[in-house]
């Protein structure tokens, strides 16, 4: 195609269209094992928008692929043709019934983002995802999705009343509940939907094509069946005469995987929120038969969730930074385990469910524990088990637990046998299987673990997913239950219902869709299900030299790889977390961590020569990244996008020459301890308008920003005097003055001298510079000789067992985490990671020890709020500051929900960043504060969050220690 044509296509759109390298990079995978590179990208304002994209797919013969958040398990986002991507600007909810308990949205609004919307109403959409706090309604419905709360609140197409949507002649049509009459008054006349409804009527009256549907579709009471159209939906209607409910188009175009129509407005059916009190029952057992043997009496209960966790799983979890603080109430080493939630309208209610669950728990024998989980509780063992998916891809190395099979569901009697016999075919191919997910739905998410770079286990790909495909077959069961058909199943699709109705969904296809427009190769007429992979089987791969260590992921390139696409860095600000900050700001792919890895993956592997990492794709995806680590802990495959850009930043530079302005901030501690000694001249002058527009038009500084004043104090003056007053006689700390307490907040450091001594611990001072500003700009050499330097004067300190406590996160914990990537010996750094605490961890830990108490701070009340630093909540925990400053009794504290505070070191001073910058501020850190009285003390411990708040809001924040300094008493 000219690239002429598809200019004059984006300049009719209201919206945009991008056909660029790094788009078609973003957009050439999904959540799945495909790689599809599209020809453009689409970002449709509105339906008109998308009726025109419609019309050009038609008039060049080019397909168009619909996509939300791009989550998708089976390659339904992926294709050769224009992804069309509605997640940007068609996110408005736009009516709500609340007393019809109706809804009507566009297809980007995300799922758990209609739910805090209808939560005041007493109201919400059932259907619940693992990938609910960032999958939208149109995906959902695309995808027929169900998720944990299906066995309660039934599966999407359950829900939908109606849909407006676009045909492929551009024609808009609205789908809602018709009878008979209605049915046939729609048929009338020659317009694309008459001609619709003509065909549907035509073929599912004719009685052996309804036997055949019976005879051949998945068993009825399989509630979670998606495979292919759902024409046995559409047959139990009046209008064929098998039921009195109406017929409704939305039946089948939920679930068709945007094949038949482009739909622009959905109308949910709305429930009533769950009974407020519930408890989690989790069942552990010692073999996965024994697990699967109490579903069936389990779900005589009434239950909510009867969800299941296998060992595979649960094994991931130990490692991952988030998940393993959520597996508190594992038991031993259980090889599966299940999650049986029970809910009442009151305690004494619940507490009945609870002891009749248990009581049949207990009769059948198998479970060897059974704790009970009340509250906050379930909700972290759900984002366990939520996060399943998203675990698989911490497997290090190039096998990986792949999505095939993951999606085959059978009547809930069936089960047991069925999960028998699959075992059986694994044990066949040499397999251990993972098995998690729905049993309660008769449906677990089982994966083979394949190495598809080998042309080998592609072959297995295929065979594993024919013969199980074969064995759901022998069960009539689903072989898509929630995740789709896409490009893995629909190959499929023939054996599973039969090759009659196989050609009846292609009559059906060809009725809706005569020129194939829409997401061509799902469904029907699939591409191979073991082509387009994403990667090439037996393809020898770089390997690219790194100054970093990534040998824990098996170089940089499989760092990037581990990344499954599942997405969770695109929830936004209204989530729990703080990933991604970038993206939640600017909404884009490219700005998320899954877009980042994506594109790294794609240059070093796609585009070689001398320097994968010399491409100008690779600078813009890193350009936003604010290095808040919030993806090493929060993603669950542990993607560190923070430690990937500062090794890209380093290749990149190198090749390219480092910039005046990255040497200045890279240097900035050698400039600040220069200006210190002159500390009262070099403030005049950078406070000094004229002077300070100068040295921020020089240094590409931002001219909002204010420049913080540099400071000089003598610290070890300070702390002999201190000990010359209180004579401490108690433990020996080694507190660590960083360049920046040294430098620019001597306050902080001269309030922990004074905090630690009075405390009574016997207090040494440890003078480094970190290197945090060098690895923040790809200096990485120079990093590495400062952490060399520092690494026997830190293993010194291990040595003795004096704990080295660091007030800027920042810094001290460079020692935890960059330094084992440094080239250090790995028993050095080890020791070193292990001897660095927050001054926050250490306060903790002495106060649960009862060697430090409320008797020694103030009785006064004074209300308190936290923003803790983003490598705080990545490396460590927020609930140790929370802690620290609750030793004063009356201190009533919260901690700001807020995500990063936007201003990462450098990041937001920079002038082409400081609009970012301050957006990520006004997501929640700018605005709780704001709401807060003046009377309220704001605690920040980290030096970039303290200039964004002042610079953002005029309000000043203190380190906690010197909030806590101040609340001693004599």
């Amino acid at each position: 195609m000219e690239i002429s044509e598809l200019k004059q296509l984006a300049q009719s759109l209201g919206g945009t269209l991008h056909w660029d390298e790094l788009h078609q990079a973003l957009y050439a995978t999904d959540a799945s094992v495909y790689r599809m590179k599209p020809l453009a990208m689409a970002f449709p304002r509105d339906s008109s928008d998308i009726a025109k994209l419609i019309r050009f797919a038609g008039a060049h013969g080019v397909g168009l692929i619909p996509r939300t958040a791009g989550t998708s398990l089976a390659g339904q986002c992926v294709g050769p043709g224009i992804v069309v991507d509605v997640s940007r600007h068609m996110t408005e909810i736009l009516e709500l019934n609340a007393e019809e308990r109706t809804v009507r949205v566009q297809p980007g609004v995300v799922r758990d983002e209609l739910n805090d919307f209808l939560r005041p109403h007493g109201l919400f959409f059932g259907p619940n995802t693992s990938t609910s706090n960032r999958c939208m309604i149109g995906g959902m419905v695309g995808n027929n999705s169900s998720g944990t709360t299906s066995i309660q609140y039934g599966v999407t197409r359950d829900k939908v009343v109606a849909l407006t949507a676009l045909l492929s002649d551009g024609s808009e049509i609205d789908v809602r509940d018709l009878n008979p009459r209605e049915f046939h008054e729609k048929a009338q006349g020659e317009t694309l939907e008459a001609n619709i409804y003509k065909e549907i009527h035509k073929e599912l009256s004719n009685k052996e094509i309804q036997n055949e549907i019976v005879r051949e579709f998945p068993h009825p009471d399989i509630h979670r069946r998606n495979t292919g159209y759902a024409v046995d939906a559409l047959l139990d209607t009046a209008v064929f005469g098998r039921s009195d409910a109406p017929f409704n188009l939305a039946k089948i175009l939920s679930g068709s995987e945007g094949t038949l129509a482009f739909t622009t407005e959905i109308t949910l059916r709305l429930d009533p929120l769950p009974p407020g009190v519930s408890a989690m029952l989790v069942p552990h057992y010692r073999t996965l038969d024994d697990s699967l043997s109490d579903v069936v009496p389990a779900m005589t209960h009434d239950l909510h969730l009867c969800e299941m966790m296998d060992k595979v799983i649960l094994d991931c979890t130990r490692n991952n930074r988030e998940q393993s603080e959520n597996r508190f109430f594992v038991e031993g080493d259980p090889a599966a385990l299940l999650m049986l939630e029970v809910r009442a309208g009151d305690a004494d209610a619940l507490e009945t469910r609870i002891r009749a669950l248990q009581e049949t728990l207990k009769t059948a024998g198998r479970a060897y524990a059974v704790p009970v989980l009340y509250g906050e509780d379930i909700r972290k063992a759900v984002d366990l088990r939520k996060a399943g998916l998203g675990l698989l891809g911490n497997m290090v190395g190039d096998h990986k637990a792949v999505a095939c099979i993951e999606d085959t569901a059978v009547a809930l009697p069936d089960l047991r046998d069925f999960i028998g016999e699959f075992t059986k075919i694994m044990e066949g191919y040499g397999q251990q299987a993972v098995y998690y997910a729905h049993a309660g739905a008769g449906e677990l998410h089982l994966r083979p673990i394949l190495d598809l770079k080998k042309s080998a286990d592609v072959a297995l790909f295929r065979s594993i997913t024919t013969d199980v495909a074969r064995l759901t077959k022998k069960y009539r069961g689903s072989f898509s239950g929630e995740h789709g058909d896409g490009i893995v199943r629909a190959e499929f699709i023939p054996m599973m219902i039969g090759e009659e109705n196989y050609q009846l969904l292609r009559r059906i296809k060809t009725a809706f869709d005569p020129k194939g427009v829409f997401n061509p190769g799902k469904i029907v007429d699939a591409f191979p299900m073991d082509r387009s992979l994403r990667y090439e089987p037996d393809r020898e791969e770089p390997e690219p030299g790194t100054l970093l260590d990534f040998s824990d992921s098996q170089g940089i390139l499989r760092a990037a790889e581990k990344c499954n696409g599942s997405g969770d860095c695109r929830k936004s600000h209204t989530m729990a977390g703080a990933m991604c900050p970038s993206y939640q700001a600017t909404r884009r792919e490219s700005d998320t961590t899954r877009g980042r890895a994506n594109t790294l993956r794609e240059m070093l592997t796609q585009y070689p020569g001398n320097n994968g990492f010399n491409r100008p794709e690779l600078k813009e995806v890193f350009d936003l990244c604010l290095s808040c680590k919030a993806c090493a802990r929060e993603c669950p495959s542990n993607v560190d996008v923070a430690t990937l850009k500062a090794e890209f930043s380093y290749q990149y530079q190198k090749a390219n020459g480092f910039s005046l302005r990255n040497r200045l901030f890279a240097y900035n501690t050698r400039i600040n301890a220069l200006n210190s000694r002159v500390a009262g001249l070099a403030n005049a002058l950078t406070g000094n308008n004229a002077v300070g527009r100068a040295l921020k038009r020089l240094a590409g500084v931002a001219p909002e920003r204010t420049l913080p004043p540099v400071g000089r104090a003598d610290f070890d003056g300070h702390l002999r005097r201190l000990q010359a007053e209180y004579r401490p006689e108690g433990r020996p700390v080694a507190l660590y003055i960083d360049e920046f307490t040294r430098y620019l907040d001597t306050r902080q450091g001269k309030d922990a001298v004074e905090l630690l001594t009075r405390l009574g611990y016997r207090v040494e001072l440890f003078f480094a510079e970190s290197g945090r500003t060098f690895i923040s700009k790809g200096f990485l050499e120079q990093a590495q000789r400062l952490a060399r330097r520092n690494s026997s004067a830190l293993s010194a300190l291990a040595e003795k067992g004096i704990p080295l406590l660091g007030l800027e996160p920042s810094a001290i914990l460079t020692f935890r985490d960059e330094y084992k990537r440094m080239g250090l010996p790995p028993e050095t750094a080890s020791r070193i990671a292990g001897n660095a605490f927050l001054i926050e961890e250490f306060l903790a830990g002495e106060a649960r020890e009862g060697r430090i108490g409320s008797d020694r701070f103030t009785r006064e009340f004074r209300e308190v709020k936290i923003h803790n630093h983003c490598y705080q909540k990545a490396l460590s925990d927020q609930k140790i500051t929370f802690d620290i400053l609750n030793l004063p009794e009356n201190y009533r504290v919260s901690i700001i929900p807020s995500g990063c505070c936007g201003m990462a070191g450098s990041f937001g001073y920079e002038k082409e960043h400081y609009g970012v910058s301050m957006a990520v501020g006004e997501l929640r850190l700018f605005p709780a504060i704001r709401k807060s009285e003046d009377t309220v003390l704001l605690a920040a411990n980290g030096t970039s969050c303290r200039h964004q708040i002042y610079d953002g809001t005029g309000r000043r924040a203190e380190h906690p220690v010197t909030l806590l300094k101040e609340a001693l008493i004599a």
